[in-house]
């Protein structure tokens, strides 16, 4: 693929996607359509899908990017269920589809069919939460799907590896690939853990906004290639690294929180973009390969409804069952609703990193073109089918979410404890310098405002001038209102939705103040 060729897709894809976003439609799902027609134009160069590209220049970036994005409390507050569908499920998934697979196509060895197993196994939530955020579902539905999109992959990706190597010929028995999964994942938690903590207290150190979003951009790649130079998950690192930034967010300079939030949202909109055009400009090579015949698509199907069967048939247990069983479950937790289960159940979109790990397979791979060709049609099926009827689920059910209230009676006093802290701070600065009687007045009316407004919704420096005092008086308030919001969040009484929303308008309004 030449240089302007990349680039034509990029800007290509970027268009469909705002298409899509204008129609309200799934980007995904055009994308993949659009591309598949466009591959049938008559001299079109072939596009292939590189595993390298999508796994060390994709994947990482959208990865961090949602982990920085996502709520460490409240995915720690949700382990539990998260950990039995992005651990549990995507292996019982990798058992059950491999066996099906082997099954419906007796040629294609159990070692291959299970290594389709594990590409298949993990769903990409993009779709599910763009639909989910779109519809106003619960928060704890969105950190359910969130959480599981994160985790998953770095499950997957290491039984893939495992069962690559045991369809390769190399002997490995179940329990040695335990511990090499084992092993994976505790590396690339250490691995993130330690790239995040050093990460965070260069930018503390940095104090410059634009060199600060600069450094987050390498954060991605780093965390990723360093885990895997030590043979741990590459892709586990990557999350955690962003689970730490994002919860330490907070703590550095304020351009760098608003150059990030806008610098990762482009990152996420692009590079999705892109993958998903490509696995529409592929379909047709998929497709056309000499060895797929209409026996072979049947059985494709049948591997498509088992997987998205397994997910339904496992969720329902996998949500009431540890509640029977154990009484501290029942205590601690919630009883979910089944509107809640069913649309977890079926949001099993799959996306790249299926497709990635299917191109990445090695050549040599005895029943290597099946896999590939039952990756495409998995990825496309439940596209087509989960993702076009995501929508309609949830209407049907009439699961939406009902934290509003609850948010806004948290915020309102959260700001009434920051405006009483911003007024203090204000006191205090006035009482250790001088500053002209009308800005310290306009300075309190302004904290008062803020501090009712939440509710209506529901250094001595003799030549300092009125506007330097303004300034200066009305960022350490502003600094004061940051901290009682962040205890609030550490202290568990707002969410992590609240303190970005908030911290959005402190950094606005603080972005504002540093104009000449």
């Amino acid at each position: 693929m030449h240089g302007y060729e990349l680039l034509l897709l990029f800007f290509g894809s970027l268009i469909v996607t705002a298409v899509a976003r204008r129609l309200n439609w799934s980007a995904p799902l055009l994308l993949v359509g659009v591309g598949l027609v466009v591959s049938y134009l008559p001299g079109l160069p072939e596009f292939r899908l590189e595993p390298d590209l999508i796994l060390i220049l994709i994947i990482p970036p959208l990865l961090y990017s949602a982990s920085v994005d996502s709520s460490y409390l409240n995915i720690r507050a949700n382990l539990r269920p998260i950990g039995l569908l992005a651990v549990g499920l995507v292996l019982a998934t990798t058992l059950v589809v491999g066996v099906v697979a082997h099954l419906v196509v007796p040629s294609l060895p159990l070692t291959a069919a299970l290594v389709l197993g594990a590409v298949v196994a993990p769903p990409d939530a993009v779709a599910a939460v763009t639909i989910g955020r779109r519809l106003g579902l619960p928060r704890r539905t969105m950190t359910l799907l969130a959480g599981e999109s994160l985790a998953n992959d770095a499950t997957a990706l290491t039984a893939y590896k495992v069962a690559v190597a045991a369809a390769a010929g190399a002997s490995m028995s179940w329990g040695s690939g335990l511990l090499v999964f084992l092993v994976a994942a505790g590396g690339g938690i250490v691995v993130g853990l330690l790239v995040g903590m050093a990460v965070q207290a260069v930018r503390v150190k940095l104090r410059d906004g634009v060199l600060e979003s600069a450094l987050g951009l390498l954060v991605p790649f780093g965390a990723y290639l360093l885990a895997e130079e030590v043979h741990a998950s590459g892709v586990l690192a990557v999350v955690v690294a962003g689970l730490f930034v994002g919860h330490n967010a907070p703590k550095v300079e304020y351009s760098t929180r608003l150059q990030d939030a806008a610098v990762w949202k482009s990152v996420d909109v692009l590079l999705e973009s892109f993958v998903f055009a490509l696995i529409g400009l592929q379909l047709r090579s998929v497709l056309g390969a000499g060895h797929v015949t209409w026996g072979l698509l049947g059985a494709a199907v049948v591997v498509l409804l088992a997987t998205m069967l397994v997910r339904i048939v496992w969720m329902f247990p996998a949500a009431y069952l540890p509640r029977v069983l154990f009484r501290h479950i029942r205590r601690r937790e919630s009883a979910p609703g089944w509107r809640q289960v069913s649309v977890i159940a079926w949001a099993g979109m799959r996306g790249v990193v299926s497709l990635a790990a299917a191109s990445a397979i090695p050549a040599d791979m005895p029943g290597r073109d099946v896999v590939v060709l039952f990756t495409f049609v998995i990825t496309v099926g439940t596209l087509l089918v989960q993702g076009t009827t995501l929508p309609l689920l949830i209407r049907w059910v009439c699961l939406r979410g009902d934290e509003g209230r609850s948010d806004a009676l948290a915020e309102a006093q959260a700001q009434h404890n920051a405006a009483l802290a911003a007024v203090a701070r204000l006191d205090q600065e006035v009482a250790e310098g001088t500053a002209p009687e009308h800005v310290v007045n306009r300075l309190r009316t302004i904290a008062e405002h803020r501090g009712n407004a939440a509710w209506e919704r529901l250094g001595r420096q003799e030549q300092e001038s009125p506007a330097a005092a303004f300034r200066r008086l009305r960022r350490t308030m502003l600094a004061a209102e940051r901290d009682v919001f962040v205890a609030a969040r550490n202290a568990g009484e707002i969410d992590d939705e609240v303190l970005g929303r908030v911290l959005r308008e402190l950094d606005l309004e603080e972005a504002a103040l540093s104009r000449e």
